[in-house]
């Protein structure tokens, strides 16, 4: 059977942030090539949290050696999966854990992996995969053929979407695992250092950049932010000035996000900063620079003097009731 597999991340019973987002990749690339879209949920006793996966099909890859992540586990396991059932195309979301095991699963069954693409197309019947190097600056369209592509998708490159009631079927995978094949001792998963803030979930962000001029002028920021009930963000400068902590940083070298609304002030729009903020359903910059890159993936525009933008729509906000 022809189908995409998506394998999915949980941490302690709970599906990791980037489930829906590749899970609505594997739906753009299902309407291309009309293949059908199951899900792998790799673990112990995850039944019930795999009928809440939205897919065709749902695979609990049910394992006691798989209670706790290891790379060595995750790839035995799932390594016997793919091999049983040959997928066309195996998708991860692109985050810490995929990074550790994804390489050598995809090299176990002799193929590449191909990391961190923001967007699939199909050309003369072949799957397109785009990927951008460095920073941002360059797009590489990499041509996958073969049976079962590896593929890892970026975050904020795909929006969640709402699929409504859809109904899924759930079956269970046992792998046949050694203990003398776990090499590793399983340890607390990988994170950034404690944020005070995660932007990464914020459905609303306010971001400011070099145009605000001065610490003090922050506060109009904080207004709009606080009218909003947005998260506030920055370009690299502001941080480097210590003007705000580096958690709020968007961009290359801080923060992936993908809320439904961006407003970038005074941000000239460098590729740094671009590349994350991009997958923002709504952008909206303020910048007295026509010129400015930002507006080039503006949904909409505003060339003006941000210090008489930012009361007026502040207070407009608040007349609205939000």
């Amino acid at each position: 059977m022809s189908f995409i597999l998506v394998v999915l991340e949980q941490i302690d019973g709970k599906l990791h942030r980037s489930a829906d987002e590749v899970l609505a990749a594997a739906r753009s690339v299902s309407q291309l090539k009309g293949l059908p879209v199951v899900a792998a949920l790799p673990g112990k006793g995850l039944a019930d949290l795999a009928k809440s996966i939205h897919a065709d099909q749902v695979i609990a890859v049910d394992h006691d050696l798989l209670d706790a992540y290891t790379a060595d586990g995750y790839t035995a396991a799932l390594s016997q999966l793919i091999a049983a059932r040959e997928p066309n195309l195996v998708l991860f979301a692109h985050t810490y854990q995929t990074r550790d095991f994804a390489p050598k699963l995809a090299a176990r069954h002799r193929k590449p992996l191909i990391s961190d693409v923001t967007s699939v197309r199909v050309e003369d019947g072949s799957l397109v995969f785009v990927r951008q190097l460095f920073q941002g600056k360059l797009n590489a369209d990499i041509l996958a053929s073969g049976q079962t592509v590896f593929a890892s998708i970026q975050s904020g490159a795909y929006l969640a979407e709402d699929t409504g009631n859809l109904e899924t079927t759930v079956e269970t995978f046992t792998p046949q695992l050694n203990p003398d094949e776990i090499r590793q001792k399983p340890e607390a998963p990988f994170r950034d250092s404690d944020r005070a803030v995660d932007l990464s979930s914020a459905n609303r962000i306010v971001a400011v950049g070099r145009g605000i001029q001065d610490q003090d002028s922050l506060s109009l920021v904080e207004d709009l932010a606080s009218a909003l009930g947005a998260e506030i963000g920055a370009s690299r400068p502001i941080c480097d000035n210590g003007w705000l902590p580096m958690e709020r940083q968007v961009g290359s070298s801080g923060q992936t996000v993908a809320p439904s609304l961006y407003i970038a002030v005074g941000i000239s729009g460098a590729i740094q900063h671009v590349v994350g903020m991009k997958g923002a359903k709504t952008i909206v910059a303020i910048n007295k620079d026509p010129d400015a890159p930002v507006f080039e993936v503006a949904d909409y525009g505003i060339c003006a003097d941000l210090f008489e933008v930012l009361p007026a729509l502040t207070e407009e906000i608040r007349k609205s009731g939000n």
